[in-house]
């Protein structure tokens, strides 16, 4: 990171904000956990903890470290730049297809969504040849197929296209 990303000039997101924003992320998904674990029960029943006990006072301690994250930073420098949005738009180069790739895996299966998520990599961000591209997708696909399927017997999301060539 270049000297912006940690104050003096540059655009982007400011560090208050992302730690800020991050905090109530982690502080609402304590408040679900809480209300979750409130549903199935927090006591103490015949045999023992209820279902929803030790989740409630995990998501106690999440909403409780969110708060003093929260705390932080309001109290910290409001002019420090988390990262410049070229930075951030790398980050997202990566994390949207890799979002996308697992939504696709219950649809597609496995094998056609690493296929295609290998692919994609290699060919626009690698920026590799079709030959070596689809060699090595191709390749890596069968590979984990014939480990994970053959070899260790542990079946992994199938998609339509599996079913029809009855792997």
């Amino acid at each position: 990171m270049t000297d912006h990303a940690h104050g003096a000039g540059g655009d982007g997101p400011p560090h208050r904000l992302v730690e800020f924003g991050v905090a109530a992320f982690t502080a609402l998904f304590g408040l679900i956990v809480v209300v979750g674990s409130l549903q199935i029960g927090i006591g103490w029943g015949a045999e023992g903890p209820k279902s929803g006990f030790f989740p409630f006072y995990i998501a106690l301690f999440i909403l409780l470290a969110s708060g003093v994250n929260a705390l932080t930073a309001l109290a910290g420098p409001g002019d420090r730049l988390f990262a410049e949005w070229s930075q951030l738009r790398q980050v997202l180069v990566v994390v949207v297809p890799t979002t996308i790739y697992v939504f696709m895996v219950p649809v597609i299966g496995m094998y056609v969504s690493s296929l295609l998520l290998i692919a994609a990599f290699m060919k626009f961000l690698g920026r590799y040849g079709w030959p070596l591209t689809l060699a090595v997708a191709i390749g890596v696909t069968i590979a984990t197929y014939l480990m994970f399927e053959k070899w260790f017997l542990i079946p992994l999301p199938k998609g339509p296209i599996e079913d029809r060539l009855g792997l």
